[in-house]
């Protein structure tokens, strides 16, 4: 495996619809192992093949229960909505305010290249829909309603009180 360069914004494949995978070769096989690997090394929870500059349809997430990998995944169904928080690896340091569906149905194939039907809700279901807009030329930019403004904690110093008087 190895650590794939993560491309940025105005990189012109961020903004391609990707080409469809006809089946899993080894060369195909690769680039998952390699996209995961890149995920994991750049704490992201989900990135898309044109994020590391192959503009096939290939996704990579885990949310905290383990990789998933989708090959040419659909949107099959989807109800409900909510407006929360988005960041991207591809847009470093900036965080957006996005409305998204609540539940999904997505259809695809694994990295074995056998068909899968999921269902997703809450953070599985968002990171679906982020990776998948990536697959259609589509950044969070395009969906943003508005800027999120992250407020880190301030550092503090913890002062020896009564000590020295």
């Amino acid at each position: 495996m190895a650590k794939l360069p993560i491309v940025t914004v105005g990189d012109p494949v961020l903004e391609q619809t990707a080409e469809e995978v006809p089946r899993i070769t080894k060369k195909v096989a690769k680039l998952i192992d390699d996209m995961l690997e890149t995920m994991y090394e750049a704490n992201g929870i989900g990135l898309a093949a044109p994020q590391v500059g192959v503009s096939k349809r290939i996704i990579v997430l885990d949310v905290g229960e383990g990789p998933v990998v989708l090959v040419n995944p659909k949107i099959a169904a989807s109800s409900g909505e909510e407006i929360d928080v988005e960041g991207c690896l591809s847009i470093p340091e900036r965080w957006v305010y996005v409305k998204r569906a609540t539940e999904l149905e997505v259809t695809g194939r694994d990295e074995k290249g056998k068909p899968v039907r999921i269902q997703a809700d809450g953070l599985f279901a968002r990171a679906l829909q982020h990776e998948i807009d990536h697959l259609d030329g589509v950044l969070m930019l395009d969906r943003m309603i508005a800027e999120a403004e992250i407020i880190e904690e301030p550092e503090v110093e913890v002062a020896e009180l009564g000590k020295g008087e």
